[in-house]
């Protein structure tokens, strides 16, 4: 029986591939043979995640983009087919949040901005609908390809603060079952789509919420600490394996589904 998590010419295309977490998932991807599209908004990051992709003897290629300008990511695609002449799998990776879409200890629902709420939902949620929809056309005329988004713990259950970013990535989960239906019935089985839910790992984005400047925790920080088995944040790669798995052969059968990798944050009950 041939190795199913094999994911050696796997031509991968990861949005949010400059953050901490999809630069760590694309040069484990390639390190495992795939060929991986970095796209994000950080030119000079981008690069430079692939010099050292490329210095490690992997293949790499970076796309500037704008997830929520269909045009734009049209174009990526163009690029990248020119390039690869096919596309396996997407990692829909990018995402972030908004100080006005926050409701912080000291405020309450009236101090949320409508504005910033609108713009975290595009890019969480919208900045996923499009490079799905851009991406999924190559899969399907090749008539094979797996979708993973990216959803959250914020997902699952009402975090304090986070109203906007938590509303977004409940409407990931949503939209990944949505598609793992719609596309399963009208393109068949070789389409999959699922989504990943991580726990906590310290990211740009995070850091200042969930650390001090000397790295101990926040008050937030230790609240996680406290409600997650492990005792620990999350490392980046720990998301590693699951990707992988969901990507490969080895999850032929498994669409629809949120993967949780959290260090037992989401069952934790006293």
């Amino acid at each position: 029986m041939k190795n199913l998590f094999d994911i050696k010419d796997y031509v991968v295309v990861i949005t949010g591939g400059t953050g901490v977490l999809g630069r760590c998932i694309a040069k484990y991807l390639a390190q495992n043979g795939a060929k991986v599209a970095i796209l994000g908004r950080k030119e000079e990051v981008g690069n430079a995640i692939v010099n050292d992709i490329k210095k490690a003897g992997g293949d790499a290629c970076f796309f500037k983009t704008d997830v929520m300008n269909q045009a734009v990511v049209e174009q990526n695609c163009k690029d990248i087919l020119e390039k690869y002449g096919r596309i396996d799998t997407l990692l829909n990776a990018a995402g972030g949040n908004q100080p006005g879409a926050v409701i912080g200890p000291d405020q309450n629902f009236f101090d949320l901005d409508p504005e910033q709420f609108q713009k975290v939902l595009n890019l969480n949620l919208t900045g996923t609908v499009i490079p799905t929809q851009v991406f999924l056309k190559p899969m399907v005329e090749q008539g094979k390809g797996s979708i993973i988004n990216f959803s959250s713990m914020a997902a699952f259950r009402p975090m304090t603060r986070v109203c906007g970013y938590a509303a977004a990535k409940a409407g990931i989960s949503n939209f990944t079952a949505y598609m793992a239906h719609e596309t399963a019935m009208k393109f068949g089985e070789g389409i999959r789509v699922n989504a990943i839910a991580p726990g906590f790992f310290i990211t740009e984005q995070n850091r200042a919420l969930l650390t001090n400047p000397d790295g101990s925790y926040t008050q937030r920080g230790q609240d996680v600490i406290r409600q997650t088995p492990f005792g620990r944040m999350g490392k980046p790669e720990e998301l590693c394996g699951t990707i992988q798995y969901l990507m490969s052969d080895a999850a032929t059968f498994v669409t629809g589904t949120v993967a949780v990798v959290d260090g037992g944050f989401n069952i934790f009950a006293m």
